[in-house]
């Protein structure tokens, strides 16, 4: 898979490292990502999910359920 969150959308951003003598040279900046599974009760199954920090925080707020049918409507999840 690739380095997408399944509910934010959050993606690689491409930066540059800039040296002390002022150089740039490209370089890519990487989401916090990792796998976790979740219990959906209103479809009594269980999904599993590439999910970022800050998506895992959104679902400890809102519930996975709100987060799940958000990320539906926005096309980030299937």
């Amino acid at each position: 898979m690739s380095r997408v969150c399944q509910l934010t959308g959050k993606s690689v951003m491409v930066g540059n490292n800039v040296s002390h003598s002022n150089r740039k040279t490209k370089r890519k900046f990487y989401p916090n990502l990792f796998t976790k599974k979740f219990f959906l009760p209103e479809e009594d199954c269980i999904i599993t999910l590439k999910i970022s920090t800050s998506a895992l925080r959104t679902i400890n707020k809102k519930g996975i359920s709100a987060c799940v049918k958000e990320a539906r409507e926005k096309g980030y999840l299937k």
